[in-house]
């Protein structure tokens, strides 16, 4: 049987592959997992649950809460807030579980739902793994009576305790910085400017006002270059861009240039290290990040360590290295003294607060790494497995690699939400990038 979870969730077409019957069984079958053996004291269990605007998220939503309440568990509805935030509450609440419903930065006929054990932390492969069993084998009936979970609908003061939360992480004062920031129609829509403001800087938001269907709609960090003109409009000093839940965040600086996930960590790191803050002075990446990362970090004596493609991968090597800083070029950055997970509000805070306290820009701020030329390609594909084990494949990637050598360097992986395969080459020029990522990709295709 497929596995039901990918890389970061279950993710399907909200009411065709991801359906209302699904959400319930997942609900009924997390709850049976991550709340057996707690409570000693014999209070019920707890579950937050949030959402991002999109509209299937309140039938999700409803049909999560039937299945967690028809196992005992009481639910505390929290909204639409972003991921990082509902990560938070479930510890803040002191919960046994919490549940995000977003399919991130996919467009908005897409969802997922995201689940966190108690303490707002993301879950391992071997419990997902358990959760697909429960839901294969639940049983006909539940609790009945008082022992059946209640649902209490939207918390009054989850965004105050986040944006509380934000305020204490990072206590620099912002004033002076104009800063863009584009919302995408989504989950940050208010809690994002309202932190900026609250923190000093001078906030223009932008596509900030969801209606439901307008969420990622040319619009957050797969649409950037909306957020490069505003920055040049409005004479900002910097942009930052926000996915859907606003786990991510990607900047411009004041010319419009393009600072992504990679560049914040290289500047993140040596602030980190400045300050005696960068744990084992060790980055922690993925595979995917850009080669410039790692030649900058040896250029300032940092270790970088890279994981699997995820930012769950990412927290895991975080929490069992005691790391203080990792995360992904797409602008999942996660900082483990003050979240569970990637946060992009607070990661533009840091990037703020990193200018704030220099007063450099963030084009200064950015030169820490040279970027080198990298195309990415993702091929449709029927078949991700057949992909893995093609000799004509391996053949191609081994030629591409020798061609390079020492100046690049070549990745191949699946998606883990898409029926895709993703092929990234990295070269010294742009040129050479694009030709043996096209050549690549064309093997792939022919698979």
């Amino acid at each position: 049987m497929a596995r039901l979870f990918g890389t970061d969730g279950v993710r399907g077409l909200a009411n065709k592959t991801l359906t209302a019957p699904l959400a319930m069984q997942l609900g009924a079958a997390a709850a049976t997992v991550l709340t057996s053996g707690t409570n000693p004291s014999g209070r019920r269990p707890l579950a937050i649950v949030g959402r991002d605007p999109r509209v299937s998220g309140e039938m999700l939503a409803a049909a999560l809460s039937a299945g967690m309440a028809s196992q005992g568990v009481d639910v505390l509805r929290v909204g639409v807030l972003p991921t990082p935030a509902v990560a938070f509450l479930t510890d803040d609440y002191g919960a046994d579980m919490g549940v995000m419903i977003s399919a991130s930065h996919n467009p908005m006929p897409d969802n997922g739902i995201k689940f966190f054990a108690a303490g707002g932390t993301k879950l391992d492969d071997a419990v997902e793994k358990e959760i697909e069993h429960a839901l294969h084998n639940l049983p006909e009936t539940g609790p009945t009576g008082t022992g059946v979970g209640r649902v209490i609908e939207e918390a009054p003061d989850g965004l105050d305790r986040y944006l509380f939360h934000l305020s204490r992480a990072v206590s620099t004062k912002l004033d002076g910085i104009r800063v863009v920031v584009d919302c995408a129609n989504g989950a940050a829509s208010q809690a994002a400017p309202m932190a900026y403001a609250a923190a000093g800087a001078d906030v223009v938001a932008i596509h900030d006002k969801p209606n439901s269907y307008n969420i990622n709609d040319n619009c957050g960090s797969t649409h950037i270059e909306v957020l490069r003109a505003a920055v040049l409009e409005h004479g900002a000093d910097l942009g930052l861009a926000h996915d859907g839940d606003a786990d991510r965040c990607l900047a411009v600086d004041s010319q419009g240039k393009i600072v992504d996930g990679d560049q914040i960590m290289a500047i993140l790191a040596v602030a980190m290290k400045e300050e005696g803050l960068l744990h084992h002075n060790t980055l922690v990446a993925t595979v995917m990040s850009n080669l410039g990362l790692k030649l900058a970090m040896e250029e300032n004596d940092i270790a970088l360590r890279t994981t699997k493609v995820g930012d769950r991968y990412v927290l895991a090597d975080l929490n069992a290295g005691g790391y203080s800083l990792g995360g992904e070029q797409s602008g999942h950055v996660v900082i483990p003294d003050h979240a569970t997970t990637g946060d992009g509000t607070l990661t533009g805070l840091y990037l703020m607060a990193r200018m704030a306290r220099t007063g450099k820009s963030l084009a200064e701020l950015a030169s820490v790494m040279k970027v080198l030329p990298q195309t990415l390609i993702n091929v449709p594909v029927s078949n991700k497995a057949a992909i893995l084990e093609s000799d004509e494949v391996k053949a191609a990637i081994e030629a591409a690699e020798e061609k390079l050598g020492s100046t690049g360097r070549v990745l191949l992986r699946p998606s883990g939400t898409e029926e895709l395969f993703r092929v990234m080459v990295e070269a010294a020029d742009a040129e050479s990038a694009r030709k043996i990522a096209g050549e690549l990709a064309a093997v792939v295709a022919a698979v």
